[in-house]
């Protein structure tokens, strides 16, 4: 029993079309009948075809449970215009140049959110060991909910406060999983959260950080069923989970360290696995932080780093981030009868999607068939190799910016109910055609 992940090459769809529908029937080609997809991305597209990665978990972890498909999509019926909300994205492993390593994002979704109503993220945008300074009017959301939210078939609810529980692996080492308490019991007593307690988990899930043919930071995740019995077995205990432990990289942590910014973090990509098919099996919020993989790396000079891993640099336990952002990330609500509940979000509200540029993943599929507004940016460059000008958007759907200034500029015009091109010259003139 694992998660873990597969790549495969499919030729090209006509025109790019029914893009969700084409690849949910060629992953379920690709992947066993016991799998069930909880990550999907093209890293690249070109006339050989798409190059698809898929991260797939056993089937058995769901235990009877109604399995609902990754691509699953309900269409919007339109877009409520109450409220502007933005969808931020920066996907794990990718090496993005924005946002790619320890919460270095989190300047560029300031930027954005001063732009919006409520500004919409996952934990790799904010996240930074100890550090999370997520703007004031954003919700944190795991990366599978946004897919979920964007794809139509949940809604979010903002919440209070939740209660937290902690689990972290208590055979790994002394000294961090102390660490790890302390750090727990900081939080409790600097900013309050409500901690529904500490599991010492004895045999907790083996993370292994792997490279795919793209590049692409994936891993492999082994030993799953005692974090879910534990998890199962104190469902009614807990609003979002937290898990801390060690995640174990062929290269080795310090070469990330010394590589001066030019290497993916090994981390991010496995962890989005470990968390993609908690919240999906669960419905509840959930974050990973990582444990040192020993002393050594603790006690080693690592000189000054490049500024966008400074925060891990400094940290020993990498959880603070996890739980300040857990904190009051919103609750998951399914029926499309409870979404009319005050405060409710759902894909009708979501105005616009920010994306590094050349990112295909489900939740670029779910815009595209949502007919929400995508802004990529060009100046976030990373390892996929898309040419997302090539999809059949509808006119004034896509928007390339060449940097967050520029897209917080697009996503103020749209916000406006203006074309952001009128604001720019030359402009062109409307075309006339005869009937």
């Amino acid at each position: 029993m694992s998660i873990s992940e597969k790549g495969f090459v499919v030729p090209l769809a006509a025109g790019h079309r029914d893009l969700l529908k084409y690849f949910e029937q060629a992953t379920a080609d690709n992947i066993d009948a016991d799998r069930v997809p909880v990550r999907f991305v093209v890293t690249g597209f070109d006339r050989e075809g798409y190059r698809c990665e898929v991260g797939t978990a056993d089937r058995s972890y769901w235990e009877g449970q109604t399995v609902s498909s990754a691509f699953k999509f309900v269409r919007r019926s339109g877009e409520s215009a109450g409220s502007f909300n933005v969808v931020f994205i920066v996907p794990t492993g990718i090496g993005a140049e924005i946002g790619g390593h320890a919460g270095d994002a989190t300047p560029a979704a300031h930027l954005l959110a001063s732009s919006c109503d409520r500004l919409i993220l996952h934990p790799n945008v904010v996240n930074a060991s100890d550090i999370n300074e997520a703007p004031p009017n954003s919700l944190y959301l795991e990366g599978s909910e946004i897919t979920r939210l964007l794809m139509g078939t949940i809604g979010i609810q903002e919440v209070r406060a939740n209660r937290i529980l902690v689990v972290v692996d208590g055979a790994h080492n002394k000294l961090f999983f102390g660490a790890t308490v302390n750090s727990v019991n900081a939080a409790v007593s600097s900013y309050g959260i409500r901690c529904a307690g500490v599991w010492a988990l004895d045999s907790a899930p083996r993370m292994t950080s792997k490279t795919s043919i793209s590049g692409r930071i994936g891993g492999l995740i082994e030993n799953m069923s005692p974090l879910f019995r534990l998890l199962k077995r104190h469902r009614n205990e807990y609003d979002a989970i937290s898990v801390s432990s060690p995640i174990f990289s062929p290269s080795g942590v310090l070469t990330y360290f010394t590589a001066g910014g030019s290497m993916a973090n090994p981390w991010g990509g496995v962890e989005a696995l470990l968390t993609h098919t908690i919240t999906s099996v669960l419905n509840v919020p959930s974050a990973h932080s990582p444990m040192m993989e020993s002393e050594d790396i603790a006690k080693a000079d690592l000189g000054i780093v490049d500024p966008r891993m400074a925060a891990e640099a400094v940290s020993l336990t990498f959880v603070n981030c996890v739980l300040k952002g857990l904190r009051k990330s919103p609750k998951i609500v399914h029926g499309a009868d409870l979404y009319a509940r005050p405060g409710m979000l759902t894909a009708a509200d979501v105005s616009c999607l920010v994306i590094p540029n050349g990112c295909l993943g489900l939740p670029t599929l779910a815009a595209l068939e949502q007919g929400i507004p995508v802004i990529a940016v060009v100046e976030n460059k990373n390892m996929m190799r898309n040419d997302l000008t090539q999809l059949p958007w509808q006119p004034g759907q896509f928007w390339i910016a060449q940097n967050y200034w520029e897209a917080s500029g697009i996503a103020s015009a749209i916000k406006a109910g203006l074309n952001p091109d009128s604001t720019r010259r030359p402009l062109a003139r409307v075309s006339v055609r005869r009937d």
